[in-house]
């Protein structure tokens, strides 16, 4: 269904609908069948194969997220590191250069720092705060840069205007990957984006049922992409192809949940005696917060902190907390908690995980759709669980107080 849809959250519902209906099904049935009849295609990239990502479960979920960020086209993937790294390979070939944000998900960096270089793809590491510093690290052999809307696990938010303007004025393929702010906060392609990547596990699907990934953006380039991935095989179940789209239906509502509580709770925890720091872009005390105001439409539900007793307070509040599981990944319904340099960020070195900033103590909530206020005394409960040690950071406070 093309037809202009008008805002979002219509989009969500009925972008990419078959019509008519098939067999007056209102809900897209899964075609569970490997292969079809020959139609008379000429291309191969245009034959009917599940491998291929063209049944009609995949293009139905590509049009439908073509349409969430008002993009030309996209492509869904197995999961989102098949997004990512066939994305990479893409437009990055023997000889070639990558400029790679600093702080990125765990599974990106080590791709970045310790697969590319076996294609003999060069790369640099940049910091996405300091558009000045860019140019330094620019080769003739520059062909990519690559950041992400809100970085895994601190929530930066990097210069994504000065990201695009770089890439267009240096002929850079600019990829971003827009998981943690998803469509509803945040459309790249609006902005100016070549590709935005997602891990589709996350928000897109909320549901904690299933892997799978998304690239969107300009047609051409989807095209390329999607030639790449038929050779690399990175293709998407039909039944997790089908979840995918039913989760999809409801993101707009379940995102607002996220947006509104996650703000609520980064309040609740910037105030606590027991709790150092938090990074959360809706925040006015983030670095980034302003630019985050301008740019997005929500601030996301992801967030990190660290406590006064660094790695036992994170472990003794991860024990105390009710209602979150403990487990990684992020976006579901459910509000998970994890550590990232025991999961996420566990690959990178202890030097590197400290150079960016990120501590062994490190707690990233991904705060569900649960009852705020559910959620916030639960949070209480498990930081309050040691009442001298409470008691003790409440001294230490009025004494800095009186000084």
């Amino acid at each position: 269904m093309k037809d202009k849809l008008g805002s979002i959250e219509t989009k969500a519902i009925h972008a990419g609908e078959p019509r008519p209906r098939i067999a007056g099904a209102v809900v897209m049935p899964v075609f569970q069948s490997a292969t079809y009849q020959y139609a008379g295609e000429k291309n191969y990239d245009d034959v009917r194969d599940i491998r291929l990502n063209n049944t009609p479960n995949h293009l139905a979920l590509a049009e439908k997220l073509a349409a969430l960020e008002n993009a030309e086209d996209a492509v869904v993937t197995a999961s989102g590191m098949a997004a990512i790294s066939t994305s990479l390979l893409t437009f990055l070939h023997q000889g070639d250069h990558l400029l790679a944000q600093d702080c990125l998900y765990g599974g990106t960096h080590d791709f970045v720092t310790g697969d590319i270089e076996k294609f003999g793809i060069s790369y640099d590491i940049i910091d996405g705060n300091n558009a000045e510093s860019w140019e330094r690290k620019l080769k003739p052999t520059t062909k990519a840069i690559y950041i992400e809307t809100i970085s895994n696990p601190l929530m930066q938010v990097p210069d994504l205007e000065s990201v695009v303007s770089f890439a267009k004025s240096h002929g850079l393929v600019s990829m971003i990957d827009n998981t943690f702010a998803s469509p509803m906060n945040f459309r790249p392609s609006e902005s100016g984006f070549d590709l935005s990547l997602h891990s589709a596990t996350k928000y897109l699907n909320g549901h904690s049922d299933i892997v799978a990934g998304a690239v969107i953006g300009k047609s051409g380039l989807i095209e390329k992409v999607t030639h790449k991935l038929n050779h690399l095989g990175g293709s998407l179940d039909p039944h997790a192809a089908f979840l995918l789209h039913r989760g999809i239906k409801t993101v707009a509502l379940r995102v607002k949940q996220h947006n509104e509580s996650a703000l609520q709770i980064a309040h609740f925890l910037e105030k606590h005696p027991a709790v150092v720091k938090v990074n959360y872009p809706g925040l006015a005390s983030h670095p980034n917060h302003e630019r985050a105001r301008r740019l997005f439409d929500g601030f996301g539900g992801m967030m990190s902190f660290e406590l006064q007793d660094g790695v036992e307070g994170a472990e003794s509040f991860m024990r105390a907390a009710r209602l979150p599981a403990v487990a990684p990944s992020l976006g579901g319904v459910e509000t998970l908690v994890t550590r990232p340099s025991l999961t996420s960020h566990s690959g990178l070195s202890v030097d590197n995980r400290r150079k960016l900033g990120i501590s062994d103590g490190l707690i990233r909530p991904s705060v569900g759709i649960e009852a705020t206020q559910d959620l916030i005394e639960d949070f209480q409960q498990a930081l309050e669980g040691n009442p001298k040690r409470i008691a003790s950071h409440r001294s230490q406070a009025k004494a800095s107080a009186r000084e």
